[in-house]
């Protein structure tokens, strides 16, 4: 599957700042955040957790106040080296994997969570990726994914073109000024069903002004 340099390079150095995305003085991005947590805090309790492109361990470290394991990976060393920073409250590991080539035997996890991805997964790419995301998931398992809506406003949302396969991509601005193009995908309401129905049952889908979560089991 492809990934980009770019987008790896991009949150490597937005790695330090990345987090003050979660405390915006904006309340209805607050109380979507919180509500999330409380759905996801029912699916995870007790359960052994991958959670994938972890980031900083803003979700990962919400899993681990009522999961029994977790198992967070993600690229970036700078990433992770802010998640660790964090206390958590159960058994939980940090590996730097790629995505796209992780160390684990099939279905060996009770949840993956995928926070913030789907939406620079480029769509040529879906196939191959949700079926791996079904090999890490028991029987019956559970996926989580969350993701952000298309903004109302915002100088870094500006619209930097589209490739051949319909993937967006987006300039953004870090603190210091630097630029990078980065593919990003919104996804309307109708778009999710559409997108995720052919390979998983859709148990809960949540979406918001700001952001959407979906739950997700595995399809007979």
């Amino acid at each position: 599957m492809e990934k980009s340099d770019n987008l790896i390079k991009y949150y490597r150095e937005r790695a330090q700042e990345y987090e003050r995305i979660y405390y915006r003085d904006i309340p209805l991005r607050r109380k979507e955040l919180n509500d999330t947590a409380d759905d996801l805090f029912a699916i995870v309790k007790n359960k052994s957790v991958l959670d994938l492109a972890c980031g900083t361990g803003y979700w990962t470290q919400i899993i681990s106040t009522v999961a029994s394991s977790v198992i967070a990976c993600d690229i970036s060393y700078e990433m992770l080296r802010e998640a660790l920073k964090k206390t958590y409250r159960c058994s939980t590991q940090f590996i730097l994997t790629d995505l796209y080539h992780l160390p684990f035997a099939p279905h060996s996890f009770d949840i993956v969570t995928l926070g913030f991805w789907l939406s620079h997964e480029p769509k040529q790419n879906y196939r191959a990726f949700f079926q791996q995301l079904k090999e890490l998931v028991t029987k019956d398992g559970i996926i989580w994914m969350i993701d952000n809506n298309l903004p109302a406003e915002g100088a870094n949302q500006e619209l930097a073109g589209k490739d051949s396969f319909g993937n967006s991509y987006k300039k953004r601005v870090l603190e210091d000024k630097r630029e990078f193009v980065i593919l990003k995908n919104y996804f309307t309401e109708d778009d999710l069903p559409k997108i995720l129905a052919p390979y998983f049952k859709i148990i809960k889908l949540n979406y918001g002004k700001y952001y959407w979560s979906v739950f997700l089991e595995l399809s007979d």
